[in-house]
């Protein structure tokens, strides 16, 4: 099979989770309404922070933003696929694939920044309570979610660039229902040993630096909660860290699952069903977190729907 070059390649096939004819009106409903609840859902949590004074502080200002990054994440490739089932029509561009994949890589990478700084936010206001308005001030806060902005950008910018270089065989089917960067990759005819080497030493240099981060933050807390002496304290302290814990194990535990079943079996289409969990159901759980475990969240509903 002869390589071609990737400016002649025009276009891609998405195969979905399914190939059955039967199973489109069923996987459009179930996705359009995941979605409608992520976007809604999480369009709530932003209109109740903006509305509510009281939610004017640094946790709820991160919160607002994995919000908005949950939104953007999610519509990177839901809409996609509801318009493919829809117009039955399984293609995508080629500029539009680099262009879902960026993104894609863009709103990920920031959930998992943003992640690290909401762990480092609980960790300066439980162990460092009277310095707390100091050292998150607004323009730190600005600050940090800038350079995580920059820092998903950056990375999402160079794994499409990568993408770039390489030239595609005449088979462009991806089993998958976007353009994922490692399906793509393997349709490549070109070496892709220099794509391969970038992807897993910047995914490891950018994942284990902030989970690292989390891990610390976070024994850094109990250790300073354990120091309390109160019942009453150290449920106060526990609680306001139960919710971005309760995140953080769906994001790693589903992202883990993703690459643990990719290793375990080489089904590439059993690897796109259980994407599903990091691409569409986490971002659709997280407003119910935040507002069901959270009195502040729960109090800005209540104002903003009176």
């Amino acid at each position: 099979m002869k390589p071609r070059n990737q400016t002649r390649v025009s276009e891609f096939v998405l195969l979905g989770l399914s190939e059955e004819a039967y199973m489109q009106p069923l996987l459009f409903g179930l996705f359009l309404s995941m979605y409608l609840v992520t976007f809604s859902g999480n369009l709530l949590i932003i209109l109740t922070i903006i509305t509510a004074s009281h939610l004017h502080t640094p946790m709820y200002f991160f919160i607002l933003s994995l919000s908005f990054t949950d939104i953007c994440f999610t519509s990177t490739t839901v809409p996609k696929m509801l318009m493919n089932i829809q117009m039955q029509n399984k293609v995508i561009t080629y500029e539009d694939c680099i262009t879902q994949m960026y993104f894609f890589l863009l709103f990920g990478a920031l959930d998992h920044f943003l992640l690290t700084v909401m762990a480092y936010d609980r960790f300066v206001a439980i162990c460092h309570p009277l310095h707390y308005t100091v050292i998150m001030n607004p323009k730190f806060c600005g600050l940090l979610l800038l350079t995580s902005l920059l820092l998903s950008a950056l990375e999402s910018l160079l794994h499409s660039l990568m993408v770039l270089r390489l030239s595609f065989c005449a088979e462009l089917e991806i089993s998958h229902f976007f353009c994922e960067l490692n399906q793509v990759l393997e349709l490549a005819c070109s070496d892709t040993f220099l794509n391969d080497l970038i992807m897993y030493f910047v995914t490891g240099l950018l994942g284990i630096i902030p989970l690292t981060g989390i891990l610390f933050s976070y024994c850094k807390i109990v250790s300073s909660i354990l120091r309390i002496s109160s019942a009453e304290g150290k449920s106060k302290a526990f609680s306001t860290c139960g919710s971005h814990l309760s995140v953080i194990s769906l994001f790693y535990g589903t992202t883990l699952g993703v690459y643990l079943s990719s290793a375990a079996t080489p089904n590439s289409r059993v690897t796109a069903i259980v994407s599903v969990m990091y691409t569409v159901v986490t971002p659709m759980l997280n407003p119910f977190i935040y507002s069901l475990r959270n009195k502040d969240i729960k109090q800005g509903l209540r104002k903003l729907f009176n």
